[in-house]
């Protein structure tokens, strides 16, 4: 293997640049930006690349990478912890490396699910405008008191975990879903229950769970029925967890009562792009918009100076790593397991 990654970096934002460039390690690989997605259009530009550096909404489906290897790409390096975008039985059949970020500053992603929680039930982005013109109405300002209420986590990896020990200081009721109950969350108070007790119970819901095929449109009709009337939901995981024609269906029947989303299924179209002067062609997500008690916002919940600091550093490391053959030892102690999908 080279010691220089030579690296192509799709989906590049302006704070990519700055958080990579901001890093030590930037100056042992050669880093090209492309401010725009991978995909069939532009696949052309990874020629010449041994390393493709892709986010989120990035497509590497089979046919993409197919292409891929045969331009000579050996790596693909997702700056992020989700890997749901990537064919990963085609990359171990090809025998392509794929890499990840495990975990990066959870508490940023936790932190916005209890940011949309509040702002909700507060409705405290109402408030904003309304004295802004000069109204100090209260009606329609209504909220609750967080204390004493049953908040279902589902999902308590690194980001539910957090998210966990933020409410037990609200003195909320706690219930969570996982196959691997976590010891520590339970001795704050956390209870490990079914998924349909937790669904039926609770009064807010918190999706932090990886997007599969057991997991796609876990939020569905069915499951929206067995919830409490006016349930809060919260999405800052993955947008095919929710079933949004169902979802909108649950709003004009008031079974949902709040909706707080930070993720969408179709946000490739959308999200991390300035779409303001133009017409928006997603019907499902116009009609989200349009109701009073929806609050989305674009898959900013990562967005922190320390998850982007931390993001850059573990993804140059997997880089540099796959590189020099994982001779030398990762400054962040993160297993490389945990790192690789695939190690060739």
């Amino acid at each position: 293997m080279q010691s220089t990654p030579n690296v192509a970096m799709f989906s590049t934002q302006a704070y990519d640049k700055t958080s990579f460039a901001a890093h030590p390690l930037h100056a042992n690989i050669k880093l090209s930006h492309f401010d725009i997605p991978l995909n069939a259009k532009t696949i052309s530009l990874c020629q010449g690349f041994d390393t493709v550096c892709a986010f989120v909404n990035d497509q590497l489906d089979e046919a993409i990478l197919t292409q891929l290897h045969a331009s000579g790409v050996k790596h693909i390096a997702m700056r992020c912890a989700g890997y749901n975008n990537v064919d990963i039985d085609c990359a171990k059949q090809l025998g392509m490396a794929v890499s990840r970020v495990p975990a990066y500053s959870p508490e940023a992603v936790a932190e916005h699910a209890l940011a949309l929680i509040m702002t909700l039930n507060r409705k405290t982005h109402k408030a904003y405008n309304r004295v802004r013109d000069g109204n100090f109405d209260l009606n329609g300002l209504l909220g609750f008191t967080l204390h004493d209420k049953t908040v279902g986590v589902v999902g308590t990896g690194h980001i539910g975990a957090a998210l966990v020990r933020l409410l037990s200081g609200f003195g909320c009721r706690i219930l969570c879903y996982d196959p691997y109950p976590n010891d520590g969350l339970k001795a704050l108070g956390a209870e490990y229950t079914d998924l349909s007790t937790l669904l039926s119970t609770s009064h807010i819901i918190s999706l932090h769970c990886p997007l599969n095929e057991d997991s796609h449109h876990l939020i569905n009709q069915q499951t929206l029925e067995s919830m409490r009337d006016g349930v809060m939901l919260i999405n800052t995981s993955r947008g095919g967890l929710i079933d949004s024609r169902a979802v909108i269906n649950a709003l004009k029947t008031h079974k949902l009562g709040y909706l707080g989303l930070d993720v969408y299924e179709m946000e490739s179209e959308l999200f991390f792009r300035d779409h303001s002067s133009e017409i928006i062609q997603d019907d499902v997500f116009e009609r989200l918009a349009t109701f009073h008690n929806v609050l989305i916002t674009g898959h900013q919940g990562f967005f922190t100076v320390e998850a982007l600091g931390q993001i850059a550093e573990v993804t140059l490391e997997n880089m540099i790593g796959f590189s020099n053959g994982f001779k030398q030892p990762f400054a962040n102690e993160a297993a490389t397991e945990t790192r690789f999908l695939i190690i060739p």
